[in-house]
């Protein structure tokens, strides 16, 4: 049980939308094209209940959709559509979830943290990317941050780079600041006009502070490295939409470190809204 302080309210316990909205949370919980084992599905209401350990000190009117009922079909990318909101915030779900988010809020652009390319064929949480650039989306306007060379071959590589996509290894991440490295791949996204989708991928992250994401590595990011993405992706006026994904909740530690990022993330980016 948390303590009530009525001088401390808790982040989240959101209310539904009855109408415009300045940021609307929803879950879309997919799972079912997943390529490994995965009860993502767990993990929007996982993400709700660790809202509460937090604080927002926000005059934003924030709301909440609720989750899709059927995540992994077409009618995800029509629950996204008919939210009237400035900023979606999407609780995945494996990253099949980018799909409808993204197709949902029109987006002509996409940033993507990740350690994965996602450009497999099929349909599956590793080929979101390749989907959209089938459905239109053009690959000049798609920056991948974090890839880990070693998770990915050397044919998907090419097919980024034959795409024309911007990708951003995590070796430049040693030597640039994400907040840096994050404004200037939405500007990439945002050329020619038109909405940004940011795909925040939790297993982008360091295996050691994202243990309930089952492909994340040792040597990824450092949590503070999301929570920056997240903060730069609510403050620009061009995003609108994000979603977090990758996360099984089942599979977190004990001390539900995963989630409780996903969380914090949600927080960044509604802080750096209200900056607009």
């Amino acid at each position: 049980m948390l303590a009530h302080d009525p001088l401390w309210p808790r982040a989240g316990d959101w209310p539904v939308p009855t109408g415009r909205s300045d940021a609307t949370i929803v879950g879309i919980p997919t799972h079912s094209t997943s390529l490994s084992p995965t009860q993502s599905h767990l993990t929007p209401a996982a993400v709700r209940e660790a809202l509460r350990r937090f604080s927002l000190q926000s005059s934003l009117v924030i709301t909440d959709a609720g989750d899709a009922t059927e995540p992994d079909t077409v009618d995800a990318t029509a629950f996204v559509a008919a939210i009237d909101a400035g900023l979606v915030i999407a609780l995945g779900g494996d990253n099949s979830a980018t799909v409808p988010v993204a197709r949902g809020r029109n987006a002509h652009g996409l940033v993507t943290v990740d350690a994965h390319h996602d450009l497999r064929d099929g349909v599956s949480n590793g080929s979101p990317v390749r989907q959209l650039v089938e459905a239109g989306l053009s690959g000049t306007r798609v920056v991948q941050i974090g890839i880990e060379p070693f998770a990915n071959s050397r044919h998907y590589a090419d097919r980024a780079a034959d795409l024309g996509i911007t990708v951003i290894t995590r070796d430049v991440l040693r030597h640039r600041p994400m907040d840096d490295i994050m404004a200037e791949a939405i500007e990439i996204a945002a050329a020619g006009g038109g909405a940004v989708h940011v795909d925040l991928d939790v297993d982008a992250c360091d295996r050691a502070v994202a243990p309930g994401c089952p492909a994340s590595v040792p040597g990824g990011l450092a949590a503070i490295d999301l929570r920056v993405a997240a903060r730069v992706a609510g403050g620009h006026a061009a995003v609108a939409s994000i979603d977090l994904v990758e996360v099984d909740a089942a599979a977190d530690a004990p001390d539900g470190r995963t989630v409780r990022l996903v969380a914090l993330c949600v927080l960044e980016a509604l802080a750096a809204l209200e900056t607009r």
